[in-house]
Order: C-alpha cells, then structure tokens, then sequence
C-alpha cells in the first residue's frame, strides 16, 4: 500500500482515505482516520470532512457531540456540512439542538435549502413541539419550497405527531402528488392521534401499501387496546400483505401478550425465526413480555439470557424483572435486578415499580420501604403509581393504618389506584371500618364507575350488612349505572375465544352449556362422596 504522507507524493492517498472513511465502521476508527487527516493538514478539505461529519452525525454507531466539535472547527462549512449537523441532532436524544443550531445558520447568512427543513420538521415532530413545528412552517413558505413532495411529506408527519391531524389532513388534501409516503403519513397520524375510524378508511384508500402502511394500523389497534383486531389485521397482512418485519412483529407480539395468546405468541417466535428478520433489543424485550405475560415464565427466561447482557438495556430488565415478581418468584426478581446494577445499566422509575410489586408478592414491608425512598435517591420523583404499589405491599402486610397515613402524605390527591389498593388490603385483613370509608371515598371520586358501588356493597355483604347493601344497589341503578359483565379469553389452538357470563353468541355455546352442566353433575357427586366419607369417618 506504501506510507500514506503527502511526502511521498503517493497518488493513491486520496483513493485510501475515501476508502478507509467509507469503510469506517466505529467511532474508534474514524477518530484514527481524522488524526490522519489532521497530520496531512486535510482537516478543512470537504470530500473528506463530510464524510467524517456523516459518520458522526448519522450512523448508529457515530457519536453526533464529536460531530459538532468537528464542525465547529471548520472556517467556512457549507450547507451540506449544516445540513448534517442538523439532521444528525434531529434523531438524537436532543432534538431541539437541530432548532438552535438552524437558527445559528441564519444568523450567520447561510441559507437553507429544500434538504434542511425535512430535519427540521422531524425534530420538532420529536419534540411534540406545534410551536416549533408550526415557525418551521413558516419558514419553508417564505423560501418558496412548500410544494416540495419530500417537505410536504414531512410537515404532514410533523402535525400529526404534534396532535395536530387536521392541519395534516389540510396538507395531505392540496398534495397534486400524493405518494406512498405522503398516505403512510396519514395512517400513521391518524393512528397517533386515537381515530382508528380514519386511519383504517384512509388505509382502505391507499392505492398501495408497503409494510409501514400495515405496522402503523397494526400498531395503532395495539396502542388503542383493540389487540385482537391487531391480530385481525396481521393475519391479512400474511395473505395479501408484505412480509412483515421488526417494526410489525413488535406490535403483534405485544397484542399477543395482552391477550394472554400464548400458542400465537410461539407462533409469532416461530415467525420471526423462519424469515431470519433482525433480532433488535425492542423485538427481544417484546418477546421475553409476551413470555411472562402469557405465563410461560420459562420460555421468557430464555428469550432473555439468550440477550448478551453487555447489549441489554433497562427496558428488558424491567420485561423480565417484572414477569418474575408477576409470578411470584420474588427472589429471583430482586437477584436479578442486583445483577442488573452490577452491569451499571441505571433503573428507572418502571423498574422501582416492578420491584415493589415483587415485594406485595412476597410481603417484603422492609425491602419495599427501601426501593421507595431509593427513588428520591436517584433523582426521581415517586409518582402516583408508586404511592398505589407502596400501599399495596402494606396493605397486604396488614399495615393498614401506615397505608392510610402514606396516602395522608402524598404530594397530590388519592387517586382509584391507590384507595383500590388500600380497600383490598381492608378487605384482606378484616378491617371492614376501614373499608367503608375508602369505598365511599372511590364512590365519590367515580361515581360513575360501576366497581366502586360493587366493592362497597361487597364490604357491606361481608359484615352481613344486607340493608346498606341493598341500599348501594339501589343507588347504583337510580343513577342509571349498570355492573359491567365480565369476560374471559381462551386459546385454543390459533383461535381465541371471548365468553361473557349468561353469554350464547358462540357458535358452540349449547355443546359448551352441557358440557359445563356435566362437570358441575361431577363435582356435585364429589363433593357428595367427600361427605359421606367424612360422616363415615366421624361414625367410626
């Protein structure tokens, strides 16, 4: 190759350090090729300096904080050298530099061009700014590139993301070229914004659609909690659709978790496996959740080791964390969440959350006390959900009355988590005084739901209290509030069933009614022969 020194005169230096930043593949690399570049003096050549700024700024393994200190280094960087700077803070964990850094352009003269507003507008989708996103706006239309199809499209991504879906319809509905990015955009902020209505009828009018167009409404059911029209969705998805990828297995394997679907669960592994799609952290901590959630606690160990831990993040831990504690294995929850800290990944506050749940399992008062003050520690402010698990873990404990003075100390308002939670700590332990002041206490805070008036009455039963009861029923359906009926899910094979009690819209609901009369028949007669045999015994 010879020594690359702009002493020997080698013609092939150019060729070799376009080559090597081309090739460059970490941070450690390309920090050596620009140690190079600063010996030959190439530091303020172009062809080489946006290439270190790309690789910084824009790759997954860059570092965008050493990208800016390069640039701004640079006597006279160009438009293409902002325009990196901007789009690389633009997905990073600042968003809102692209914002300052934009603004510091103009100030020096440099003029954007139809490539910087793209960033702009997805820095402040990001950000949830309308604010910023709205003088991005405005900045475009006086610079004459409104009608640009790539801008167009992003400012229609940017309004939906800032809530604002019909200022992104407005944009959508004057575009002479709709593309497949500009429908995509819609789907998905229809999606964000909660109207699954228009997201599935602008879905329906899409011309074509690629696997964005189907994870977007995939994922927009999940998100709104219709998991089982999520499911729908992907099995049409398998017939007429695009193969699905790691965005779209995400979603289902989360509806998957939420219904308890354990065999599509597997199934969706066994997917993800047989079209070798990339195995991200976010579609491994789906996995190890779908596991837990769906009780194979086993299967989500599993998917877990199978992560090197050097790769993990605090996402996955709380996953697997919060699945041990769910079933009650308590210590392994707490060992883990010590190995957890070994490795130095840093908890948050969902972790604090399943940790306390670990400790209501496992009736660890001292431990919880613990990982609740452990929060403030660590700079984090307990939130109302860590008030309700602390109460929860006392209230199981039976120290009902430190449970009432902890609500008493809380920053804000009970809220029907956290007196729900003392009212079946009251319930639990017998103290019935108690219960009746927090039930009235739901009552008032909901008096609309009907599982206040429900557990109420239910305290009323126990202390066998049959006029209060009656009475609460007797309020409950004065203000027209109905008991909403349960339901349960079971799986069998790659159907799920959804029963309703007194419910016979299955279409096998009289062969499922005999069959239930027959096990009844049979534990009657059990529970007839236990009798007898017990009679039997007492005579002898």
């Amino acid at each position: 190759m010879g020594k690359l020194s702009p002493v020997n005169g080698s013609p092939n230096l150019n060729y070799y350090l376009i080559s090597f930043l081309d090739r460059c593949k970490a941070m450690s690399e390309l920090k050596q090729i620009h140690a190079l570049l600063i010996t030959f003096g190439l530091s303020e050549d172009d062809s080489y300096i946006s290439r270190v700024l790309s690789f910084s700024a824009v790759s997954d393994s860059g570092d965008v904080h050493y990208s800016y200190q390069v640039f701004r280094n640079l006597s006279n960087p160009t438009i293409f050298n902002w325009n990196t700077i901007i789009r690389g803070y633009s997905r990073s964990k600042n968003p809102n530099r692209s914002i300052s850094i934009f603004t510091e352009m103009l100030r020096t003269g440099v003029s954007p061009d139809h490539l910087t507003f793209p960033f702009l507008a997805k820095a402040s989708a990001r950000l949830s700014s309308l604010q910023h996103g709205v003088a991005v706006h405005n900045c475009i239309a006086k610079t004459g590139f409104e009608f640009d199809r790539f801008i167009r499209n992003s400012l229609i991504h940017m309004y939906a993301s800032c809530g604002d879906i019909i200022s992104a319809r407005k944009l959508f509905d004057v575009m002479l070229q709709k593309n497949l990015v500009s429908w995509n955009a819609m789907v998905d902020g229809y999606a964000k914004c909660g109207d699954l209505i228009a997201a599935r009828e602008t879905f329906e009018l899409m011309p074509e659609r690629d696997v964005v167009s189907w994870s977007s409404l995939i994922d927009g059911y999940v998100k709104r909690g219709d998991h089982r029209e999520a499911l729908s969705l992907f099995e049409r998805m398998q017939l007429v659709g695009p193969k699905a990828n790691e965005v779209t297995m995400v979603s289902v394997l989360c509806a998957c978790a939420h219904l308890g679907a354990l065999e599509q669960g597997r199934m969706m592994h066994h997917y993800v496996k047989d079209r070798a799609l990339p195995m991200s952290l976010a579609l491994r901590t789906s996995l190890v959740d779908m596991y837990a959630k769906c009780g194979a606690i086993d299967e989500a160990l599993a998917a877990f080791h199978e992560v090197p831990i050097g790769k993990t993040d605090v996402l996955i831990w709380n996953a697997i964390i919060g699945g041990l504690a769910t079933h009650g294995l308590v210590k392994e929850s707490l060992l883990l969440f010590k190995l957890m800290q070994s490795w130095r990944i840093s908890p948050d506050e969902i972790t604090y959350l399943c940790l306390l749940s670990a400790c209501a399992h496992g009736g660890l008062v001292e431990e919880a006390w613990q990982f609740f003050k452990s929060l403030s520690t660590h700079g984090m402010t307990p939130k109302i959900e860590h008030y309700a698990c602390m109460v929860d873990v006392l209230g199981r404990a039976g120290q009902l009355d430190e449970a009432y003075q902890l609500l008493d100390k809380m920053p804000v308002e009970p809220t029907a988590s956290t007196l729900g939670a003392l009212l079946n700590g009251c319930k639990m332990h017998g103290r019935l005084d108690l219960a009746e002041e927090v039930g009235r206490k739901l009552i008032e805070l909901e008096p609309d739901h009907d599982g206040r008036y429900v557990g109420l009455s239910n305290v009323y039963a126990v202390a066998r209290r049959w006029d209060d009861a009656r009475t609460l029923r007797e309020a409950m359906e004065k203000r027209g509030i109905k008991k909403s009926p349960g339901c349960s899910f079971v799986e069998v094979g790659r159907s799920l069933h959804k029963f309703i009690a007194h419910d016979k819209s299955h279409p096998r609901s009289v062969e499922i009614y005999l069959m239930l009369n027959d096990i009844a028949q049979l534990m009657k007669l059990d529970d007839d022969n236990q009798t007898q045999e017990s009679d039997t015994g007492e005579d002898r």
